[in-house]
This record gives structure tokens, sequence and C-alpha cells, in this order.
């Protein structure tokens, strides 16, 4: 009882050398789980393997995952996903899940990567200053979200909220979104990972499909990325999302 061949060499090209204990313990778990989450699941999509782990990354913090962020993260390095990239996977998720839900994982990646031999800290990625971060931040979200969509926003905001509107444009996209080491587009994808995850963030979620389309992430992306996630957030979540995909960017829409 194994997993079948295309399943193992999938497998075997993100962990190579290593034999799984649930494979001892539960093989009959590892067979069909290997065999859907690596062959069958990989059939499917348009993301490339370094994506679809980055995008697995931060599903899995979203999730509070964090044994299997340990195991996905080495897998990540191993088919290179750089070391800068992980880290503003896991920085990218500090707005969207909290602190209180990052800082093990930020803990865990600092120490496999120092345990591969990388030097900490890395170098900077920041682009604004505490000067510049509100103008730079509120640019890029008109960007990503829609200048109308935005300004709405701020116009709709009760004075007493409009201190939110204003950490959204600084914080959220002017101290995250403004960084290097990830596009605007792998952000818009990570996002979306991370909010159909979590489940309960609908809105939010639906709010950042729209988004991801106008980044450039087609109806094509959005389903590979909820379908890459689907062996680790499970069907409801997967469903709730292609929900949303459905009623932002429809299959008859001809993007």
């Amino acid at each position: 009882m194994a997993p079948n061949e295309q399943a193992r060499q999938h497998h075997d090209e993100l962990f190579p050398g290593h034999t799984s204990t649930l494979a001892v313990t539960d093989p009959e778990l590892i067979e069909y789980f290997d065999n859907f989450a690596f062959d069958e699941v990989l059939r499917y999509g348009t993301l490339d393997t370094r994506t679809r782990l980055m995008v697995q990354l931060a599903a899995l913090i979203a999730v509070q995952g964090l044994s299997e962020y340990r195991v996905m993260l080495g897998a990540a390095l191993t088919v290179g996903v750089t070391p800068v990239e992980v880290k503003e996977i896991v920085y990218q998720a500090v707005p969207y899940v909290g602190m209180g839900k990052v800082f093990d994982f930020l803990h865990a990646t600092n120490d496999i990567l120092t345990a591969r031999g990388v030097a900490l800290p890395l170098d900077g990625q920041s682009t604004t200053t505490p000067e510049t971060r509100m103008e730079q931040g509120l640019a890029v979200q008109r960007t990503i979200v829609g200048a109308e969509v935005v300004d709405a926003m701020y116009a709709a905001a009760p004075a007493d909220t409009a201190h939110i509107q204003r950490y959204l444009s600084g914080n959220c996209f002017g101290d995250h979104y403004t960084r290097g080491g990830l596009d605007l587009r792998t952000r818009e994808l990570l996002t979306f990972a991370m909010l159909i995850a979590m489940g309960g963030c609908e809105p939010q979620a639906k709010g950042h499909v729209a988004a991801n389309r106008n980044v450039g992430n087609d109806r094509a992306a959005l389903l590979s990325v909820a379908t890459q996630l689907l062996p680790f957030i499970g069907y409801p979540r997967t469903l709730n999302a292609i929900r949303l995909i459905d009623e932002v960017v429809p299959a008859s829409d001809k993007e």
C-alpha cells in the first residue's frame, strides 16, 4: 500500500530523501492523501511550482498549521522559493491574520532559515518612510482596489471609524504592499489564499477577488489557487472561495 508513481515523483521533488513517519503509522491515509494532493490536484491549474508552494505557505499560516508549514517551507526552499520571498509571505500575513497568529510562524521561519545557513536579518525590503507610507500606501491601494472604491470607503466612513481607513492605507498597503521581494500580483494571490483559508472573511475575500482581477490575476489563476489549497484547507472553505470567484468573475466573463 503506497502512493502511486506520479505522487511519489512529485513528493520526492519536494522532499528529497524524506521518509514520512505517517506512512508507517497511517499508511492508508497517506496513500490516498498523497495520491490526491501530489498527483490528482497537481494536474489542474496554471500555477508554477514556486507560486503553488507560496500560496500554500500563506494558507497554512492562516489556518495555523504550524507543523505542516514547517514541512512545506522546506519544500518551498528546495524548489527555489527564496528566503526573501519566504519572509515576505510571513510579513504579508501580519495585516490579514494578525501578529498574534503570525508570531510562531515567524520564529519557525527564522529557525528553518538559520538551520539552512541563511544569515539573518535579510536585506531590508521596505520602500517607504514614516513620512511617505501614507501617500504611497494610498496610491498602491487605489491601484489594487480601485480609486473609486477607495474614495467611496473614505467618504462612507463615520468620523469615529475614519482612522481604520487611514490604517488600511498607511499600514496594510503603505507598510506591506509597497515592500520589495514580491510583486503586486503575487501579493494579491497570497492575500486571497489567506482570506479563503481563514474562513469567515467572505466580504474581504470577495473584494480581493476583484483586486486580483485588477492586477492581472484572472479567473483561471484564482481557481488554481483554490484548487491547490483544497487538500490543506478542506472542501467547505474551497467551495466558498469558488462561489465568490463565480460572483465576481463568472465563467462566462470574457476577460
